[in-house]
């Protein structure tokens, strides 16, 4: 009897550290290092999707959207910009269903985004079925 009573409490301690011990669902909110150190983008939720906005870019890096296909946006600030925006959860630590924009050609493509690891999140633009992929690597 006393040894059912000591089993019993050492499984219940032992459940309940794992239980906390599991972590919440994964989801990349915070700040991320774009891949090659050009830029940085704030991932938050917006709404019931999740959003991203540069907030730094390289020195070396044009500070406007120049190349915007809409002429009246090709003054406006890089830093700002929403570039990533209408994710939705895809499954265990995946977003689907958003777009990136590319100030580099002034197009907006849709996206998807994985967690690859705490601190690596895979972005893909696509192009019908053609995807092209960076790794951003987090920062805060």
């Amino acid at each position: 009897m006393r040894r059912t009573r000591l089993l019993l409490g050492v499984a219940s301690l032992l459940v309940g550290a794992l239980l906390q011990a599991v972590p919440a669902a994964a989801e990349p909110l915070g700040t991320w290092l774009t891949e090659g150190g050009r830029s940085r983008v704030a991932v938050e939720r917006c709404a019931d999707r999740l959003c991203g906005t540069i907030v730094w870019v390289r020195d070396d890096l044009s500070k406007v959207d120049a190349r915007n296909e809409d002429e009246a946006l090709r003054t406006r600030p890089i830093v700002g910009i929403r570039l990533i925006a209408g994710f939705k959860p895809d499954g265990e630590a995946r977003w689907n269903g958003g777009t990136i924009y590319n100030p580099e050609d002034g197009r907006t493509y849709s996206a998807k985004m994985e967690l690859a690891d705490p601190r690596t999140l895979k972005v893909s633009g696509c192009v019908l079925f053609i995807c092209k992929a960076q790794l951003w690597t987090k920062v805060e």
